[in-house]
């Protein structure tokens, strides 16, 4: 695990935060800004994943 796993989650759960509050309190802006996030945080997760086997950790 890399650092790039470590912000993949944090970003993941920023999203997943935003986009609750988003449809909570009914702002479409939030929700797809928190949908983004977790998109964001998919492709740290894909690059953490590439970086892991390029230097043999997984």
């Amino acid at each position: 695990m890399n650092k790039e796993h470590v912000k993949s989650a944090a970003k993941k759960a920023e999203g997943t935060l935003k986009e609750a509050a988003g449809k909570a309190i009914g702002d479409k802006s939030l929700e797809m800004k928190g949908k983004l996030d977790k998109a964001e945080g998919e492709v740290r997760e894909k690059v953490g994943d590439v970086k892991d086997k390029v230097s043999g950790k997984r």
